[in-house]
Parts: structure tokens; sequence; C-alpha cells
């Protein structure tokens, strides 16, 4: 009975010792990026682009609708959590959070944004250019409540999370009142988003930040949305081909980046994270991954709605979300973010451990 209860004792300890050792290797999760990582932020501006109702957050603690466009958690808080931090990293512009849950985690992302400014102008969402501009606000917070020592180790030993670009195709680029298409080709915006996300980097690396994940885009041709409206054959089941291989594209391009940046900045660790054949093996062989359907999402129809169209009042949502890739038109489900966070923790971000 002692040997057992010794055992038991030295087994918390090292548990506990293994979390403090991973969350003081990574003492916060700082993100940047469109919905896909959005915990809230456009919950607190004047735009049509929301999710802080249900059904969205059905899945999250206590079934609150957060603004995360998903039915629970996105990939940001499975990674806070894996790192021994938190389970969950708050918004920047939420009230219900202030400097001392920030220390530990905080989000800037928004929905509906893009490298490119013009990107964001289309649904009213918050810039790029904005989010840096609250990050320097944060860190004169984080300096003010932590001391200059602390705020600067948090700073510099915290991960950042980068995921967008798909915006910029989709609601920029490929849109009906795209101006940038007749401005430039496929390969020029590829290019001209390349230098975007290049400067971001150099930009956030001046101002301190040193081990960086930059996301690359999904197969976005591949989104219910798209599929729904660019449909193969007539029957809404095939993806877009041109979308993805643009995607594919811009990834190897995201890639050769990563490479140059790493090389060219001192002291800095950036990954790439691709996930896009995950995504897509997720999309083709969901029963591969515990899923049952793919094609459509959880709410609604599941071929158009995201955001105000996805409520609770529509008798077509499913009720177990578990089933599906995709929660909404555009986004996948709390399962799916799962995976992929896991995925990440093992292939990508595991040399921050």
């Amino acid at each position: 009975m002692a040997y057992t209860t010794l055992i038991s004792i030295i087994l918390s300890h090292f548990l506990l010792l293994t979390t403090k050792t991973l969350a003081g290797k990574v003492p916060a999760i700082i993100v940047f990026g469109d919905s896909s990582v959005d915990s809230g932020n456009n919950n607190q501006i004047s735009t049509v682009l929301k999710s802080n109702f249900e059904p969205y957050g059905r899945d999250f603690y206590d079934k609150k609708p957060t603004g995360r466009f998903c039915n629970g958690r996105i990939p940001p808080d499975f990674i806070s959590e894996a790192f021994g931090v938190r389970p969950f990293v708050p918004a920047y512009l939420d009230p219900a959070f202030s400097i001392s849950d920030f220390a530990e985690g905080v989000c800037f992302a928004s929905a509906g944004t893009g490298y490119d400014n013009a990107t964001s102008d289309v649904l009213d969402v918050i810039p790029l250019w904005k989010e840096v501009e609250y990050y320097k606000e944060y860190q004169k917070k984080l300096e003010a409540y932590a001391g200059k020592k602390k705020a600067k180790y948090i700073i510099k030993e915290s991960l950042y999370l980068i995921s967008i670009g798909t915006n910029d195709f989709l609601e920029n680029y490929y849109s009906m009142q795209s101006q940038r298409s007749s401005q430039y080709t496929e390969d020029q915006f590829q290019d001209f988003l390349l230098r975007l996300a290049q400067n971001f980097v150099h930009q956030i690396y001046r101002m301190g930040a040193r081990k960086i994940s930059l996301t690359g885009v999904p197969p976005m041709g591949c989104l219910p949305l798209e599929r729904a409206t660019n449909y193969v054959g007539g029957n809404g089941d095939g993806c877009n081909d041109k979308y993805n291989n643009v995607a594919k594209h811009f990834n190897v391009m995201l890639s050769g980046l990563v490479e140059r940046l790493n090389q060219e900045l001192p002291g800095i660790r950036v990954v790439f994270a691709d996930t896009y054949n995950l995504l897509l093996q997720m999309i083709t062989k969901p029963s591969s991954y515990g899923f049952e359907v793919a094609s459509v999402a959880c709410c609604g129809t599941g071929l158009f709605e995201m955001g105000f169209l996805c409520d609770k009042l529509s008798p077509l949502t499913c009720t177990d979300a578990n089933k599906f890739v995709f929660w909404d038109a555009f986004h996948v489900t709390d399962k799916t973010n799962h995976i992929i966070s896991d995925f990440l923790m093992e292939h990508v971000l595991d040399q921050f451990l």
C-alpha cells in the first residue's frame, strides 16, 4: 500500500514538473490571423461577420458562443492546452479579459481579414496592420503589468501562431467585385501576398517575436460553400480544382519563405504549418478519421450558411457535429480542429517543446 502511494506521489510530481516545463518553454500563445483563429475580436467591431450566437459555441465551455467560428474550440485553444498554458486563448478585444489573462495568451485575429488590406475592406473587419497595432499596445500593457524583464521574456519565448490567406483569394481576388483580379494575374497576386507575409514576419520579429508558426492555405476549393457555388457535374459534390491548385502553389511559396526567413533573421525559428493534405484526406476519406459527412457542413443545409445565416432556428442543423468535417460552409468542426492541432503538435510544433 505504501509502495503504491509512493509511486502515485512520484508520478504526480513528474506530471506537475512536465507541465511546468512545457509552460516555461512557451509561456504564452500569441495569435494573428483570420476566422480560422479568431476567438471573438469581431464581436467588438461593426461588421456583419460575427458568430457570437447559437448554435456557434454549443460544444464550447458552458455552451457559450464566444465569437469562434466553430461549434467548440479552434486550433490555438488546443495548442495552448497542449503546451500546458491554458485550454483557450482569449480575444484581445473581449472586455471579459484583462492583461493578467493576456499574459498567458492573446488573440488579435479577425474573421474575414487577409494579408491584403483590400481583403479586410470587403466585410469591414480588422486589417492585419491593425492587429499589429493592437500587439504594440499589448506589449506596453504587458510591461506595465509584469515588469520590463518578465515582459521581454514572454514576448521572446511565446509561440506566435499566424493563420491567414484564404480570404485573400476567396473573398478578394476571386470575388465578383474584385479589383485585384484586374490588377494582377494569379501568379502576380500570390507574389504580392508573399511579400506582405514576409513584411509581416519581419515586423513582429523587430518587435521581439522569435518562435513563429506560419500556417498554409487549406484546400479551399473543397469548402462546402465553394462546392455549392462552383460545383462539378451539377451535383455539388466536386471540389474546385483550380482553387485547390492555387492553394498548393501558394503553400509551396510560403514554405520557401519560411526557409529564407530562418536563414536571414538571427535567432528566429519559423515553422511552416501545412495542413493541406491532412484536411484533404479528411474530406476525401472521412471515415478514416471517424467522420460520416464531408461534402456539406453541420449547420443549416450545409451548403451556404455561415455567420448570421447559421442560426439556431434552422431545423436542418445536425445534432452531432462530431460526424461532420465542417461546422458551417466555411469552417471546420471542433473535432476537425482537434485532429489538426494534434497533427501540428506532433509533426510541426514539437520542436518548441
